[in-house]
């Protein structure tokens, strides 16, 4: 991908237009990882890359940006810009093409605000990025409160850099984040979903949620997390504190490079809790796991979230107290259990739990990796007699959450040998449906 950028800057060059990497690639590169992606601006204008270029697409032509495509990669070319007034708290209402320097000044943070030549080597920095960087500060360019303004999703991406960068705040920038946490209703739910889902894989997640409370963002945007402080649970196993507290020691013991499913699973496997509160010779929270893959739901379908996210997520988070109950199992069904899609996710989601609870027990966890781990005492995973869309064409049914269970009680079927064929896994559904 590097070679590759660096191949459309010399090509734009060459026709004598100034050239850069620009944004987080810069950021990246002096901070000596390798960029998921390299953003390049440039003097020439979007008919000018369009006609360099082979393989273009204007998918924001009037602000200046153009998709360029080569060797299978993608890199978003913008124009040197200054912009007009952003009326919508999220692009501008116009822009005029400008140079280096203004369009180095309309940016959101200085650390993201600095240019590369990767010909010359060399790094144009008009704000103080290099600086703030070695000096690992998190700083808007010029005033926060107008870059705040500009564009509402900055209050989660200040946050977000802060923690997984490992900065601190300029004196003024929490305050300005604070001071303008209404606009971040204005944020589409998609913007703040993907916003969301980059802090909790990213580091120090748990703190970012804590600012995130600090501010009053976290009671706008996911008001059932602020529900769990001040939860209560059993002192005995849960010496960490509330609720709340023991989500966010969870999602800081994600593995790296958690998949979407198990860091949001981590995030709202306790929602359900202050909903099923009761108190008897101890705490308890009855049902709580069935509650919160509800309420997991409605906070997907809330943030915008595919129907398979969403499937997923709550299967993870109404399973994830079964895990004790595998070593009684019968091995036919220990089998169906560890032949789940989502069984890995679902092993990780109870080393989260436990990594989050003092004193923290992973002997549980360690048993059942083990037991996965020893294949040979795993019953092989059966062929698959019957699919959704043959029950959808036999019985002339739409989709939806039945035809689920159903073929989770034919391949229970199976598994315990009650059924052999796919006539008998379709009599088998037969009755289901019937009940």
């Amino acid at each position: 991908m590097e070679n590759t950028a660096l191949e459309i800057v010399k090509d734009l060059k060459a026709k004598g237009f100034e050239t850069y990497f620009a944004g987080g690639s810069v950021r990246d590169i002096l901070l000596g990882k390798i960029p998921k992606d390299y953003d390049i601006v440039t003097s020439a204008k979007p008919e000018e890359i369009e006609d360099i270029l082979e393989h273009t697409i204007p998918i924001g032509k009037k602000f200046g940006v153009i998709l360029a495509v080569k060797n299978d990669h993608h890199f978003e070319i913008a124009t040197f810009r200054s912009d007009a007034a952003y009326t919508d708290g999220r692009r501008p209402d116009a822009v005029y093409f400008s140079d280096p320097k203004e369009d180095a000044f309309r940016r959101d943070f200085t650390i993201n605000g600095m240019f590369y030549d990767p010909v010359s080597k060399q790094v144009l920095d008009f704000v103080g990025g290099q600086d703030d960087l070695k000096n690992k500060v998190l700083r808007f360019i010029g005033d926060p409160h107008e870059r705040i303004v500009e564009d509402n999703l900055r209050l989660l991406r200040a946050i977000r850099f802060k923690n997984e960068l490992e900065l601190s705040y300029a004196s003024g920038t929490f305050e300005a984040i604070k001071n303008n946490t209404k606009l971040i209703r204005n944020v589409s739910a998609e913007r703040i979903h993907e916003e969301l889902t980059k802090i909790l894989i990213g580091k120090n997640p748990g703190q970012a949620f804590r600012e995130m409370s600090e501010t009053g963002i976290l009671e706008i945007i996911l008001p059932e997390l602020e529900e769990l402080k001040g939860v209560k649970q059993p002192e005995l196993y849960h010496k960490e504190g509330d609720v709340f507290e023991h989500t966010l020691e969870s999602i800081d013991s994600l593995p790296e490079n958690p998949s979407k499913e198990l860091a949001w699973a981590v995030l709202l496997h306790d929602i359900g809790k202050p909903a099923t509160f009761s108190v008897d010779s101890r705490i308890r929270f009855n049902g709580h796991a069935e509650k919160g893959a509800e309420m997991a739901g409605e906070i997907g379908k809330r943030l915008k979230f595919s129907n398979e996210m969403i499937s997923n997520l709550q299967w993870l988070i109404k399973h994830h107290m079964m895990l004790g109950d595998l070593f009684k199992m019968k091995k036919t069904r220990q089998s169906h259990w560890i032949h789940q899609p989502l069984f890995h996710e679902l092993l990780e989601l109870l080393r989260a739990d436990t990594l989050g609870t003092k004193p923290k027990d992973l002997s549980m966890y360690n048993e059942l990796k083990e037991l996965v781990d020893k294949k040979e005492l795993l019953l092989p995973k059966p062929e698959t007699l019957l699919t959704g869309k043959e029950i959808m064409d036999e019985f002339g049914i739409s989709q939806g959450p039945e035809i689920g269970k159903i073929l989770d009680a034919v391949h229970h079927a199976q598994m315990e040998e009650k059924i052999k064929t796919k006539k008998e896994a379709i009599e088998l559904a037969r009755k289901l449906l019937k009940r």
